[in-house]
């Protein structure tokens, strides 16, 4: 393209791209991809001449970019020499199985900013006061608020230490003290339990090698923040 060349390596990278998701390798992809890296490459081309590659933010976005490329090749060369290991994949699969229990709960909560709103609207209850209808009258959690403070069925590792060990002290249709957690102060309510059947671990072990990859990467991340000079 006006003696710059469009590289074999580029074109590959561009399939490889579209195969990861989920398009098949073929003549018709091949070609297709050419001509869009045909076309961009005009574009580019046409921007230079309008000195758009001088502009103070592209030259910003031309860091970024670079920055992002760096970051993933570091990640990926990060995974593959600090493999996860299955024996480890499978020990964090049992630490999960043995926190989460075997039951898990329908559960309601009001959350209200202070102690004496929680024990106000507690009072409200003790005289017949429908929950549902004080959860949308009074709680400041938006996502279950307008379907009466409902948070349906949930496991008590969902939850907050303290919100957690309320809700499993309660019998069916009761409601707990005021409970203090970050958020504010809750009204909890206990409408069932049933048994919880944790998933096989072939249906877990991707979200779990995920998270341990995860885990690893902040490590080292923090490891290398604690040798930098970082004024």
């Amino acid at each position: 393209m006006n003696g710059t060349i469009i590289s074999q390596a580029s074109l590959d990278m561009h399939v490889k791209t579209a195969a990861s998701k989920g398009t098949e390798d073929s003549p018709e992809l091949r070609s297709a991809i050419k001509e869009e890296l045909v076309n961009r490459e005009i574009m580019a081309q046409e921007a230079v001449k309008q000195g758009f590659d001088k502009l103070p933010e592209t030259i910003s976005q031309f860091e970024l970019a670079k920055q992002t490329v760096l970051v993933n090749a570091f990640l990926q060369n990060y995974l593959i020499n600090h493999p996860i290991s299955e024996d480890l994949i499978k020990q964090e699969f049992e630490n999960i199985k043995k926190t989460t229990g075997g039951k898990e709960y329908n559960t309601r909560h009001i959350l209200v900013k202070t102690e004496s709103e929680a024990k106000s609207i507690a009072a409200q209850l003790k005289k017949k006061g429908k929950f549902e209808e004080l959860a949308k009258k009074h709680s400041l959690d938006q996502g279950s608020r307008d379907n009466g403070g409902a948070l349906g069925w949930a496991l008590p590792g969902n939850f907050t230490p303290t919100f957690a060990d309320a809700l499993v002290s309660l019998k069916k249709d009761g409601v707990s003290e005021p409970v203090k957690s970050e958020a504010g102060w809750h009204l909890i309510k206990q409408e069932g339990v049933r048994d919880f059947k944790f998933p096989d671990y072939r249906d877990v072990k991707g979200n779990i090698l995920k998270r341990l990859q995860q885990q690893a990467i902040l490590k080292a991340v923090a490891d290398m923040r604690a040798k930098a000079k970082i004024e």
